[in-house]
């Protein structure tokens, strides 16, 4: 009879829950809102674990007795001290299953990484960058952007604006941002945008940071130059995950997970050199697949799954996904 593993990634924009045995076949899929309690509460994240979680079970035809284990990896976990309110959550799911919880970042670099382990940079709505080196001993960033860890949509946006605001200002050169800024929100002209920006009659969201990738393929050398600041930033916290583990001389993964990096291949192709200079047996590794999958692996791995059964699970859910 087969054993049945639960994933679940709750994100910035939306979640998904996941269902698969251990041969990695797809039993079940569910999906619901975003899930980061800075956002929505833990009322609200309690809520969306059963929404999701009720879809997968209803659609695998199954019921929570049958889980052996589950992973879930939630945006806003950063620290030892949430998981009284975290573990509140997940209680309310009423698994008798052994469970792990992680950041998000880290089920994305369970699905992404071949052998399980090494360094995931996630960049959606904002970023993070966790790793585990072979012991399962994990590095991490905070995961706060006003620490300086910002290279995410939200913070490329912001960048754009206050690049147009010093075209404004005449402190900065001219960019077609602004012209693109001021078509985005119905805008007269630059002055109009800057000041309906500040007097919140115009805003802009980090769902317009396609416009600077455009932009910056038009040969914009501001827009580009941006692109250049966020790739170095992404690459500034993987090498501390790095250092904070030693692979320094080490081969091992590094996982670029998330929207962001579909904008511009500008993105990895500075992240790569920066990160192989201090660790050259780094592999750069593009995660196209749904990060819920390393929640179900993480399932796996706290059910006593070897890593051999693993690594084909992870195999199989990432040519079906």
């Amino acid at each position: 009879m087969p054993h049945y593993y639960l994933g679940f990634d709750a994100g910035a924009t939306k979640s998904h829950a996941l269902i698969a045995d251990e041969a990695g076949q797809v039993a079940g899929f569910g999906k619901a809102g975003p899930g980061n309690p800075e956002q929505v509460g833990y009322k609200c994240l309690a809520q969306l674990l059963q929404a999701a979680t009720g879809q997968a079970l209803d659609s695998a035809g199954l019921t929570r007795q049958q889980i052996a284990g589950a992973g879930f990896g939630i945006a806003g976990y950063d620290w030892p001290s949430q998981r009284a309110d975290f573990a509140g959550a997940i209680s309310s799911l009423g698994l008798e299953a052994p469970w792990v919880l992680v950041n998000d970042a880290l089920i994305a670099l369970a699905a992404g990484a071949e052998e399980g382990w090494g360094v995931a940079v996630v960049a959606g709505t904002s970023c993070n960058a966790w790793g585990r080196d072979r012991s399962r001993r994990t590095g991490r960033m905070a995961g706060f952007s006003w620490l300086g860890e910002a290279a995410g949509a939200g913070e490329l946006v912001l960048k754009a604006v206050q690049a147009v605001a010093r075209e404004w200002s005449r402190r900065g050169p001219p960019t077609h941002l602004s012209q693109a800024f001021v078509e985005r929100v119905g805008a007269s002209d630059i002055g109009d945008l800057i000041e309906g920006l500040t007097q919140h009659r115009y805003a802009l969201a980090p769902s317009d940071a396609p416009l600077v990738f455009q932009v910056a393929a038009s040969g914009d050398s501001v827009a580009g130059d941006l692109l250049l600041w966020a790739g170095r930033e992404l690459a500034d916290m993987a090498v501390g995950i790095i250092r904070q583990l030693d692979l320094q001389d080490q081969t091992f993964d590094v996982v670029l997970a998330g929207s962001f990096f579909n904008g511009s291949p500008i993105l990895a192709e500075t992240v790569q050199p920066i990160v192989r200079a201090i660790a050259p047996g780094a592999r750069l590794v593009r995660l196209t697949a749904p990060p819920v999958i390393g929640g179900a692996l993480l399932g796996m791995e706290t059910a006593g799954c070897s890593r051999t059964a693993m690594r084909r699970a992870r195999e199989t859910l990432l040519t079906t996904l």
